[in-house]
């Protein structure tokens, strides 16, 4: 299966859930379930390929200008971190399904997951740096959601917020780190920057760049100094915290350390820095969830733990490091998820996590009892089972490493850790399932069914297989560490067994198992010193930053934002004034080029109106309803400079525009009063005169000199004219530039338009629902209002002139790649055309023949035009690239089609959905309840047999 359609599929299948959510519980879990079962199966089609050591490559071209291209690599290290990402998250799903209650919504849940499920199969998949950029934020975007799932928790919401803070804010230092790479090397894909390590490593900025990827790294893997948000995102469901902070999300860390591992590692920088914070961070994690209560705390801090041990193991930069890491990433992923889910199933059936309220569950729960104890003596390091296979590895690897000069750090360290690891994972078992059985159990305790413990109990099969016959994992792990050392001939040599001799690892190891033994027996007294031990508080410490941050930011931002437009003037004003000045001062300007062109009684008559129009709506803009006149001049002068120029398309858009625009603006003035308040002082208004003269003149000065002069380079314009019809199938170059050229600013510009729409309409909902609305539908008019609410004359000429109106649309709308016109102008006419029946037949009669709701028109709009953007992907062009051909269809002449005329009918929908939406907006706040809104045209209502008293006009039926 393509590698696009594996990273796809979890994006498409997020619609479902919430589709099938009303099917009931198991349909969701259901097609949830298929969605990453599709996905799992078509990433084992590409085993054989990763087996025989190649790598499976995709790419489609999306901005190549910018080295942005959807380019996927699979390779062994991508196809393992993906095996574990969509293999546990089936099991996770299975267990979800079960472990949720009824009133949790599951399609809110399983939406949420596949959307993480996408991003980090995208991460481990990409070999575009700025491609993985993007969905490495996704990843803490969706983890978001997915902590925060139960929203009425306050820590739930906290733990969120934690989490999205410390992995954005790291994710930004990360986005510099990867375009300075990018920089040095001059490509943005991974395959090629893996192949530099020289030229990166030689370069001045890599220390810069290291240090900011490994801050991505360390917030996203919970490393020492921000190792404190993990434990906090503990509030989201079990299901969550398994996948993510177990298999997944905090190995993204882990994996893009691995990833650049070829390229970064066995530079002192980055053996200091990188086995520093992992043995902090190995140490600290282990110390504290020792005394952890919380059963999913203490597994949140022993993941830190381990999080930090891989980390060390890849900091050493040594070939044997990289493979226990790779070992240790496989082993814990299977244990600490299914620890998880076994807390889970503690807290699900007893209704407590909180381990001094346990004990003596091991015959009231036999089954989680041994999955639980299984995967804990695996955390422990105790033989057999795999998490002592790579915990021999690293003590070994800790043995040969030496840093900051003492050759002991590092293996006493390492030893200590792994004593509280033990120690731990000992005391879970001991103080969760043994001793004697209680009576206050918040819930009487007892084996669920088999959707909660079967699949914990698969994922405890690798631990004992592995564990016993270590030789069944170590081809695959060495497959994967070649992928990580980027040479197949580098993987070491070593063979995983149970026995080595006695070997110094060997004796650390049963130091750290006899002392973890010993100290879980002294548990209460060390108990007692932990408490009263004083102690930093990283939580504690984390809210004073960003409190310091928000006050830090109040006082610089609020005196400059302030809500007054004319101090947003002024700065904007005195910064242009002050980059002109630099500009003018240090540059050249050479003699005019160019000679006046001569003004005709024509042009200065136009002139004089635009002046005059502009003067009067400066002295007279208190008045609102003059202003709005006056506006509508200056704008249709402008349409007249368009023509005279020789841009119709300008001058068409500029003119519909201008009459869609008086015409929204005439109904929002219905709702204020018909002049402004007087806000100013004379002095003020003096100073403020004086500053948009100067701007003015300046404005000027800056457009007479360059219009007199010669361009120094060549205008793009050139390029547009010369390219338009052989590049866009277009002579027309407006239109062409629009569709083609930039059409990603134009599909944005939709988005935005449509966005604008819909916020109108949710101010209009909110003003017919809220207080405001007794207010608004009963406030009287001003002015006695005419009594012919809908004039016959008026209402016969829109029903002739609409079929009109949409030929003359059409016809734009074809015409426009050749001719002038296009999408945008044709939406604008047809909706002037619409506009008039509701100003001619009221809004009820109206409405009650609209067949598709504008909403429904925009959203249309956007899919269509974004739809064409991405078919070009499958011809391998960028996105928006158009197409053309010439077919011949007798008997008809030849004539063109092109792919632009789908995304010039996107625009065309997205301006007619938006300008509609907005004009029935303030169209609804209009029906005031004294103001007649009959649903008959021209006023007739067959109904009535008297004449009105109101003195509206009537006509009765039939005469």
């Amino acid at each position: 299966m393509s590698l696009l359609i594996i990273v796809a599929l979890p994006f498409f299948g997020a619609l479902l859930p919430g589709v099938m959510n009303s099917a009931g519980r198991s349909a969701c879990a259901g097609v949830t379930f298929t969605v990453s079962l599709a996905a799992f199966v078509g990433l084992l089609t590409n085993l054989p390929t990763v087996l025989a050591g190649d790598v499976v490559m995709a790419r489609v071209n999306w901005m190549p200008s910018l080295g942005l291209n959807f380019t996927l690599m699979l390779d062994g290290l991508g196809f393992f971190f993906a095996l574990l990402i969509l293999g546990i998250g089936l099991l996770i799903i299975a267990y979800a399904r079960h472990y949720l209650s009824r009133d949790d919504n599951m399609g809110e849940f399983f939406t949420y997951l596949l959307l993480f499920q996408g991003a980090m199969v995208g991460i481990v998949l990409s070999d575009n740096i700025l491609l993985l950029l993007i969905f490495w934020e996704l990843t803490s975007l969706s983890s978001f959601l997915l902590i925060g799932f139960w929203k009425h928790l306050p820590e739930g919401r906290q733990g969120a917020r934690m989490a999205l803070v410390v992995t954005g804010t790291g994710g930004l230092a990360m986005i510099g780190g990867m375009l300075i790479l990018g920089q040095i090397v001059g490509s943005y894909d991974l395959s090629v920057i893996l192949q530099n390590r020289d030229v990166i490593q030689a370069d001045p900025l890599y220390v810069p760049a290291l240090i900011l990827i490994l801050l991505g790294c360390f917030t996203k893997s919970a490393q020492f100094p921000f190792h404190f948000w993990l434990p906090h995102a503990m509030a989201a469901p079990t299901p969550v915290s398994a996948y993510l902070h177990s298999a997944t999300m905090v190995k993204a860390g882990i994996f893009l350390m691995a990833r650049m591992w070829p390229v970064l590692s066995g530079t002192p920088e980055w053996v200091m820095i990188v086995t520093s914070a992992g043995l902090i961070t190995m140490v600290l994690g282990a110390v504290i969830a020792l005394f952890k209560h919380d059963l999913k705390a203490l597994l949140a801090f022993s993941t830190v733990s381990h999080l930090g041990l891989i980390t060390m193991l890849l900091g050493t930069g040594t070939a044997f490091g990289a493979m226990a890491a790779v070992f240790h990433i496989l082993n814990h992923a299977t244990f600490k998820a299914a620890l998880f889910m076994s807390a889970g199933i503690i807290d699900h059936e007893a209704h407590t996590r909180d381990i001094r309220r346990l004990g003596g569950l091991r015959k009231l729960m036999p089954v989680t009892f041994c999955i639980a104890s299984l995967a804990a003596l695996s955390m422990a390091g105790i033989p057999l089972l795999n998490g002592f296979l790579s915990k021999e590895m690293m003590l070994e690897e800790a043995n040969h490493t030496v840093l900051f000069g003492v050759p002991l750090l590092v293996p006493a360290l390492a030893t200590f850790g792994a004593l509280f690891s033990a120690a731990y994972s000992f005391r879970l078992i001991g103080h969760v399932f043994l001793g004697p059985v209680r009576d206050d159990y918040p819930a009487k305790p007892h084996d669920p069914g088999a959707g909660l413990w079967l699949p914990p109990a698969l994922l405890v099969v690798p631990v004992v297989v592995i564990g016993i016959a270590p030789f069944l994992a170590e081809p695959f792990v060495k497959l994967v560490t070649a992928s990580v050392l980027g040479d197949a001939a580098a993987v070491p040599t070593a063979h995983f067994k149970l026995w080595h001799g006695l070997v110094p690892a060997l004796f650390m190891s049963v130091i750290a198992v006899v002392g973890g033994l010993l100290l879980l027996s002294v548990f209460n007294p060390a108990l007692r010193l932990w408490d009263g031990a004083p102690r930093p508080e990283a939580k504690v410490i984390f809210e004073a930053i960003v409190e310091a941050a928000a006050r830090l930011a109040q006082k610089l931002i609020l005196p400059l934002h302030n809500g007054a437009f004319t101090r947003y003037a002024a700065i904007g004003s005195i910064a242009i004034f002050a980059a002109g000045l630099h500009a003018w001062s240090t540059g050249t300007i050479g003699a005019p080029t160019r000679i006046m062109q001569p003004a005709g009684a024509l042009l200065i008559a136009g002139w004089s109106m635009l002046v005059a129009a502009t003067v009067g709506l400066v002295l007279l803009h208190r008045n609102r309803f003059l202003s709005l006149i006056l506006i509508g001049i200056v704008g249709l002068m402008v349409s007249v400079g368009f023509v005279f120029f020789s841009a119709p398309d300008l001058a068409m858009t500029q003119f519909t525009v201008e009459v869609v625009t008086i015409i929204l603006l005439l109904l929002a003035l219905n709702f204020l009063p018909n002049t402004t308040p007087i806000e100013s002082t004379v002095l003020r208004r003096v100073r403020d005169a004086g500053v948009a003269v100067a701007g003015g003149v300046g404005t000027f000065a800056l457009a007479y000199y360059f219009l007199l002069r010669e361009a120094v380079t060549t205008p793009i314009s050139e390029f547009h004219l010369a390219n338009s019809y052989k590049g866009g199938g277009g002579t027309n170059v407006v239109n062409v530039i629009l569709v083609d050229f930039r059409g990603f600013d134009t599909y944005g510009e939709i988005i935005v338009l449509g966005i604008a729409a819909l916020l109108i309409y949710a101010l209009t909902e909110t003003l017919l629902n809220g207080p405001v609305r007794a207010r608004l539908l009963n406030r009287k008019p001003d002015q006695p209002r005419a009594g012919d609410v809908h004039p016959m004359m008026m209402v016969v000429l829109t029903r002739v002139i609409m079929p009109v109106v949409l030929l003359v649309g059409f016809y734009i709308f074809w015409r426009g790649h050749n001719e002038p016109g296009g999408g945008f102008i044709a939406g604008l006419v047809v909706s002037i055309g619409v506009v008039m029946q509701y100003m001619a037949s009221g809004f009820a009669w109206t409405s009650s023949r609209l067949r598709y709701p504008y909403h429904g028109v925009i959203g249309a709009g956007v899919l269509i035009a974004g739809l064409t953007g991405i078919g070009s992907w499958f011809v391998g062009k960028p996105f928006l690239t158009s197409d053309f051909t010439y077919v011949r269809i007798p008997p008809f002449e030849k004539f063109e089609l092109a792919t632009a005329a789908l995304f010039d009918l996107g625009v065309f929908l997205a301006v007619v959905g938006a300008v509609m939406l907005s004009l029935e907006s303030f169209s609804r706040l209009a029906r005031r309840a004294h103001v007649s809104d009959s649903e008959h045209p021209m006023d007739i209502d067959p109904s009535r047999d008297d004449p009105p008293t109101d003195g509206t006009a009537f006509v009765k039926e039939g005469g």
